[in-house]
C-alpha cells in the first residue's frame, strides 16, 4: 500500500480527513481540537443532523453528509437521541453558519466544540460519497488543529492500524449501565416532549409491560412505544434471562445499535433464544433484527457501503406497499440463511437486501429500518402498534 501523497496543503486549512489508502483531504477544522479515528461512511438525510450525530448506532464512525448545508438550524437540547453525540465526527460541504430557527440555543460548531466531536468543512462531499459507493466505506482519521500542524505520517498510521468495525462488539460501549423505567412521551410543538409514562390507562386499565433490551437505543424508541400504549423498562445489552424475566414483561424490545452482530450476539443471542423458547413476543429493530436472526440460525454479513439516510424505499412484501423510510446500518441479514420458520416481510428496493422477516412458530418480528424515524418520514409507525397489539 502506497504511503500518504498529501496534496498541497491550501492556505487556511486547518482540518484533515486522512484515509487508510493513503489519500489525504484537506479542509476547515471546527468544534472540537486534535483526532478521531474510525470507519467513514456517508448519510443523505436533509434534516435531523443533530439526531443523526446522537444515535448510537453511530459509534466507531465519521459522517459524510450529503446535504451541503448542516447546522443551518443550530442546536437545542430536544433533538437529540442520547445524551452526548455518539458519532466521531462529521464532515460536510459548507461552513456552519450563523442558525436560523426560533428552536435554536447554540451553533452547530459551538455544540460539537462542548461535546468533543470533531467536525471538518470544505469538503467535496459529493467526490467523497462517490468514493465510497464505489470503493466501499474506509478507514479514516479526522483531524482539527487550528494552526494547522499535522503528523500526516502519524494520522495514515492510526488509520491503517485501526481494526475496522468487523468483529467489534461496541453496545457494550454505548448501552445504558443499569436498569431504569422510562418516561417521557412524543414531542408536540409549544410542549415539548410529554412528562408522563403512566403504567395504566386514562381508563384504568393496565399498559402492557415492554421491556427493551438497550444495545445502542434511540430515545425515540421508546417514545413510540409509549405512544403505541405501552409501560416500558430498559435494560443493559448484557442483561441476563434471569434479569429480563425478573420485571414480569409481557413483550420484548430488541434495540438498534452499533458494530457487527456477530460479535454482540456472543452474549445477547443466547438470552434471546431462551426468550423465543418461552414464546414471549418480541420485536426487533436494526442491530435488534439482526441478532433475532442469529438467534434462530441465520447469518450477518458486512455490507458494502451500508444505508444511512432518511428517504430509503423499502417494500412490504404482504400488500406491496412502499414504505419510505429511516435507515442506519452497515451490517445485513442474509437473506437466504433464513429458516423456514422465518418468512421474509420487507425488502430493499435499492438494492434487494432484506429488511424484515417474521417468525411462524412464535410471536416475534423484527425490520431493519428505523420505523421511530428522527430523523425520517414515520410510515412505519404501525410496527410499534402491530407489537403492542399482540400483548394483549
Amino acid at each position: 500500500m502506497a504511503d500518504a501523497q498529501p496534496t498541497p496543503m491550501p492556505d487556511g486549512a486547518t482540518g484533515v480527513l486522512v484515509l487508510a489508502s493513503g489519500d489525504v483531504i484537506w479542509g476547515r477544522g471546527f468544534g472540537a481540537t486534535g483526532a478521531a479515528v474510525g470507519e467513514v461512511c456517508f448519510n443523505t438525510a436533509m434534516t435531523g443532523y443533530q439526531e443523526v450525530l446522537t444515535d448510537p448506532s453511530y459509534a466507531g464512525q465519521i459522517i459524510t453528509f450529503t446535504f451541503p448545508h448542516i447546522g443551518n438550524v443550530g442546536t437545542n437540547a430536544e433533538d437529540v437521541e442520547a445524551d452526548d453525540p455518539h458519532a466521531l465526527g462529521m464532515i460536510v460541504r459548507e461552513d456552519v453558519t450563523e442558525p436560523s430557527n426560533f428552536r435554536s440555543v447554540a451553533r452547530l460548531d459551538e455544540w460539537m466544540k462542548q461535546h468533543g466531536r470533531i467536525g471538518l468543512s470544505g469538503i467535496d462531499t459529493r467526490a467523497l460519497t462517490r468514493r465510497i459507493r464505489e470503493s466501499g466505506a474506509p478507514t479514516g482519521v479526522i483531524a482539527h488543529s487550528p494552526d494547522g500542524s499535522f503528523d500526516i505520517d502519524a494520522l495514515l498510521a492510526e488509520a491503517r492500524g485501526w481494526p475496522g468495525l468487523e468483529g467489534m462488539d461496541l453496545a457494550r460501549q454505548v448501552t445504558a449501565k443499569m436498569h431504569y423505567g422510562w418516561q417521557g412521551g412524543i414531542w408536540r410543538l409549544g410542549f415539548g416532549y410529554e412528562d408522563e409514562s403512566p403504567s395504566r390507562t386514562a381508563g384504568g386499565e393496565k399498559k402492557p409491560h415492554v421491556v427493551a433490551l438497550d444495545y445502542g437505543a434511540k430515545r425515540n424508541i421508546y417514545r413510540n412505544l409509549v405512544r403505541a400504549g405501552a409501560k416500558v423498562s430498559v435494560l443493559p445489552a448484557d442483561a441476563s434471562y434471569e434479569e429480563v424475566m425478573a420485571l414480569k414483561p409481557d413483550g420484548i424490545f430488541l434495540s438498534n445499535g452499533p458494530g457487527d452482530p456477530a460479535a454482540t450476539g456472543e452474549y445477547a443471542v443466547p438470552v434471546i433464544r431462551r426468550l423465543l423458547d418461552d414464546k414471549m413476543p418480541i420485536f426487533g429493530i436494526c442491530l435488534g433484527h439482526q441478532l433475532l436472526a442469529l438467534a434462530v440460525g441465520a447469518q450477518t454479513t458486512k455490507m458494502f457501503q451500508g444505508h444511512r439516510g432518511a428517504n430509503h424505499p423499502v417494500k412490504r412484501l404482504e400488500d406491496g406497499v412502499v414504505e419510505i423510510t429511516s435507515m442506519n446500518h452497515g451490517f445485513s441479514v442474509k437473506t437466504e440463511t433464513l429458516p423456514e420458520t422465518a418468512r421474509e416481510t420487507h425488502v430493499s428496493l435499492f438494492d434487494g437486501s432484506n429488511a424484515g422477516f417474521m417468525l411462524t412458530d412464535r410471536p416475534a418480528f423484527s425490520v431493519q429500518y428505523h420505523p421511530e424515524a428522527s430523523p425520517g418520514p414515520q410510515d412505519s409507525f404501525y410496527l410499534f402498534e402491530r407489537f403492542v397489539g399482540m400483548l394483549g
